[in-house]
């Protein structure tokens, strides 16, 4: 398994990376050639160039910048159009996405749109999680296997992902303090306490941010693991920088997050011979929005604008604008988890580390937290030994 994949014991317990990946540099501050948009063109044309071309498309305002991007460019050089596929859940009301999809699709004027339909195939321990496990072990997030079926789609050819689209223009931190100070206007009263906090030493900040966070509803992690995670957390979190420019070179692109779902998706991606991309993470990208934004950034804070200003051309001003956002948890926690949870003896779990009856607990809400997927994924794994 790569190193990048290999979560900590910390980061199994609730499921998401942290902190800042040690084998990745910040992206090097230097004039940039290409405008953001040339720089976005650029990182689609290799998938396009490799068809067929498979877009992850969900009907997000990200998977859409990018099949517009994809399709644009295809256009204009004479490639292969884009295939947008799209998976469905007709028994899950909140993932549906249905009426943004249609929008996009129309405006593209795209007739090739393969739609996938899901009931329980995708639960984090169902056919498809769990092949991917036995393959290659836990991957981060625990619900990578999602765009596994779109890159079985793509075999030999490429796919393109809208991975990274809500801190490409909005990643800068403590943004009340950078609004004043970056634009040197006199604060509002009610600004002052936000302002002084943001301010404040980084080590009191770390013990604030730490208390802040509901750490106490992870009640499957034991009292001392949690109070480490709490630590880790504050100590990451504060290292905010208010200059969107710097944000995005040094904190979000050599973050673990980032890292951890490229390196995931590449592994995944081998296993049918499929050049992957993430246009919004490609770290020429990052370099020309932090380059063209400034310390305020291209977008001031805003992804709405940030991506106005790049692609407005290309998508109704309605889909930049939309506030709304479907989750797929239900489709992850289905009877195939809940199967295994009814016959689970408390197997593979560190309980030093795990309090098996809250993690029961737990697993009996439905659906329950996501930060608990990666623990039934470590003991489904540790049950087929």
């Amino acid at each position: 398994m790569p190193h990048r994949l290999r979560l900590s014991a910390l980061e199994e317990l609730w499921a998401i990376p942290l902190g800042r990946d040690p084998l990745t540099e910040s992206l090097r501050e230097q004039a940039c050639a290409q405008s953001p948009r040339q720089a976005l063109e650029a990182a689609v044309l290799p998938a396009l160039q490799r068809p067929p071309c498979v877009i992850s498309f969900s009907g997000g305002i990200d998977s859409s910048v990018v099949l517009a991007l994809a399709t644009h460019v295809a256009r204009r050089d004479g490639l292969p159009l884009p295939v947008p596929i799209t998976n469905r859940f007709p028994l899950i009301e909140e993932a549906d996405e249905a009426e943004w999809q249609e929008l996009v699709v129309t405006h593209l004027g795209i007739e090739d749109w393969p739609r996938l339909e899901w009931h329980d195939e995708l639960d984090v321990v169902g056919p498809v999680a769990s092949g991917l496990l036995r393959r290659h072990g836990i991957l981060a997030p625990a619900n990578s296997h999602f765009h596994y079926p779109l890159l079985e789609q793509a075999r030999g050819g490429s796919l393109l992902s809208g991975f990274g689209g809500d801190e490409l223009f909005a990643c800068r931190s403590r943004p009340t303090a950078a609004r004043v100070l970056l634009h040197h206007r006199r604060p509002h009263l009610r600004e002052l306490p936000s302002i002084a906090f943001a301010l404040a030493p980084r080590a009191l900040r770390a013990r604030v941010i730490a208390g802040r966070r509901p750490f106490h509803r992870f009640t499957w992690i034991r009292p001392t693991q949690r109070r480490q995670l709490a630590r880790a957390y504050g100590a990451w979190e504060s290292h905010q920088l208010m200059r969107a420019d710097r944000a995005i070179r040094e904190r979000w692109w050599p973050s673990r997050v980032v890292q951890c779902g490229l390196a995931s998706m590449r592994v995944m991606a081998g296993d049918f011979d499929v050049l992957v991309g993430h246009p919004l993470v490609d770290p020429d990208v990052l370099a020309a929005c932090a380059d063209a934004g400034g310390a305020a950034g291209l977008g001031n804070g805003s992804r709405a604008r940030g991506f106005e200003r790049v692609v407005s051309d290309l998508l109704p001003r309605k889909l930049l604008n939309r506030d709304s956002k479907a989750s797929f948890d239900g489709a992850f926690w289905t009877g195939h988890a809940r199967a295994f949870v009814e016959h689970w003896n408390g197997r593979g779990l560190d309980d030093e580390s795990v309090d098996i009856d809250q993690l029961r607990a737990q697993w009996s809400l439905n659906p329950p937290d996501p930060h608990s997927f990666i623990q039934l994924q470590r003991a489904w794994l540790a049950s087929q030994i």
